[in-house]
């Protein structure tokens, strides 16, 4: 190891090996892959979060406002059905293939990947008829069992196979530590296509069945996509004779791990999807719109924190394989850092400015803004707690998850069923919002505790306070002083952005920012 010692903090990013450097223990963590992972997802999820929220706006603009809510609760049915059938694959896929990359083992990697495939192929078409044979039944609870609606459930039924497996596929691709087709097809080209098609049929004035349809189909393009490029990197792997476990030991082997996960996966979705369900049964599908429009932008946030993970999972899963906890603890910590700094200024200005945010759905969804302002808090709170499951899972505690997420949907949907009734999607809000801080103290708790992780390194803390400063104190005192000022309003939040990218540049190394060098575009070299 060179004699040179570093005068940056014990922990930061700035005192970790250099890439260049030779080290014993711990390994370099690889902070600086994970941020050109993260650079990738970011760019994919600023545009899947873009077109996210204007297809919400094509429908509540499009529909009627009922009929706006028989949509979004149609389209959470199939969402929590697909992670369902999916049987919580992904993380297994990404933990076994990153895994066995660490270990020198790429002759397992494609049994890892039968076992996993197959029973998501097997549950997605038992799930399929499920949904056909109750059809009729879903209709009537989610709108009026009408024909048109009974066929927008088939029709979904008929494509969530494919969707499953679509998801469970570019998993996999991510255990062998590229982020690009997980980008490129997930991220960008499927959300684009949804809503073209979706633009195309509502402009044509076609049928609940045919708007369902376009929205569900591009999962067939990337499902294919996904078994090509996930058959391309398998190709791409040493040369290695085949895995000489028995194909039992592999399942099982694969199923303890990942097992809890199904679990995990479907409460994750019933957390962010299944109160829509709700709320469109016990008080009718005009007030899930308006609940599905004011929780859109707040989903906007939660693609960077997506992004930052996804990136960082298998550097994790490499780092805990090997029992490198100090590395693993970098990894968290900046990782959350970066974070906060991406997602905190949406969630407070979203508070700050709800009417106005919900003013681009229309005059009618004006009713959500405390809805914006009890999630906006609640998710402040959770992207400070990091990947907080991410790291459990990589660590191989999946059955902790399971528990932890058991634990927050019970409580979300008690609350749901006794608050939604009295306060209608206030008390929607509530009920996540409790689900959200119990999904983060526990895992948070047994982190520390058993391992001893956690996020809260001094760049998570500075990164927490100057997002409040810049885009909490600012456009609040600008507000107060001067209420209802667009001009006043937008001259605040400007003030504050330029004095976030001020403080940036001046502590950009208590913030962990040299290790965000790779999202820097670099200049070809000369021939």
């Amino acid at each position: 190891m060179s004699e040179e010692r570093s005068s940056a903090p014990a922990g930061s990013i700035a005192a970790l090996p250099s890439k260049g450097q030779q080290v014993t223990a711990p390994r370099r963590p690889g902070l600086t892959a994970i941020a050109r992972g993260g650079a990738l997802n970011l760019l994919g999820a600023g545009a899947s979060a873009a077109v996210g929220v204007l297809l919400v706006v094509l429908v509540t603009r499009g529909l009627p406002q009922r009929d706006a809510g028989v949509f979004f609760a149609l389209t959470s049915v199939f969402l929590i059905a697909q992670v369902l059938a999916g049987l919580g694959t992904g993380t297994g896929l990404v933990y076994f293939i990153a895994r066995m990359r660490s270990l020198g083992r790429v002759d397992r990697i494609a049994a890892f990947q039968r076992v996993a495939l197959a029973p998501v192929l097997a549950v997605s078409l038992l799930a399929a008829l499920v949904l056909v044979v109750q059809a009729p039944t879903i209709a009537g609870l989610i709108g009026a069992q009408t024909q048109d609606l009974s066929t927008a459930v088939v029709v979904l039924a008929v494509l969530l196979p494919i969707a499953a497996l679509s998801d469970s596929l570019l998993a996999a691709t991510r255990g062998y530590a590229t982020m690009l087709p997980t980008m490129a097809v997930d991220r960008v080209g499927r959300p684009l296509l949804q809503f073209a098609l979706v633009a195309v049929v509502l402009v044509g004035g076609g049928s609940t069945a045919l708007l369902a349809g376009a929205w569900a189909f591009p999962w067939v393009m990337s499902a294919l996509l996904g078994g090509w490029l996930l058959s391309r990197l398998g190709r791409s792997l040493p040369s290695r004779s085949a895995d000489p476990s028995p194909t039992g030991t592999t399942a099982r082997e694969f199923w303890r791990f990942t097992g809890p996960r199904v679990i995990s996966s479907v409460a994750q979705l019933i957390l962010q999807r299944f109160d829509i369900v709700l709320i469109s049964v016990l008080i009718g599908p005009a007030q899930a719109a308006v609940y599905t429009a004011a929780t859109r932008f707040l989903v906007v946030g939660q693609f960077a924190s997506v992004a930052i993970s996804n990136a960082a999972q298998p550097r994790l899963a490499e780092l805990l394989a090997v029992d490198e906890r100090a590395s693993a603890k970098a990894v968290y910590q900046s990782a959350t850092a970066w974070t906060v700094l991406m997602t905190w200024p949406v969630y407070l200005l979203c508070a700050l400015f709800a009417d106005a945010v919900l003013a681009i759905f229309g005059s009618a969804y004006a009713a959500g803004q405390q809805v914006i302002i009890v999630l906006a808090a609640a998710m402040l709170f959770a992207t400070v707690s990091g990947m907080v499951d991410v790291v459990l899972n990589m660590a191989g505690r999946t059955s902790w998850t399971m528990a932890n997420a058991v634990v927050a949907v019970v409580a979300m949907v008690g609350l749901d069923l006794l608050l939604i009734p009295r306060l209608g999607i206030l008390g929607a809000a509530i009920g996540w919002a409790v689900a959200l801080v119990i999904q983060n103290v526990l895992p948070l708790t047994q982190l520390h505790v058993v391992l001893r992780l956690h996020p809260f390194g001094r760049a998570t803390l500075a990164a927490a306070a100057l997002c409040v400063t810049c885009f909490g104190a600012v456009p609040a005192v600008a507000r107060l002083v001067w209420p209802g000022s667009v001009v006043a309003a937008a001259v605040a939040v400007a003030i504050g952005a330029v004095a976030f990218g001020a403080c940036c540049l001046r502590w950009r190394r208590m913030l962990d920012l040299p290790g965000l060098r790779a999202l820097r575009p670099r200049r070809p070299r000369p021939a």
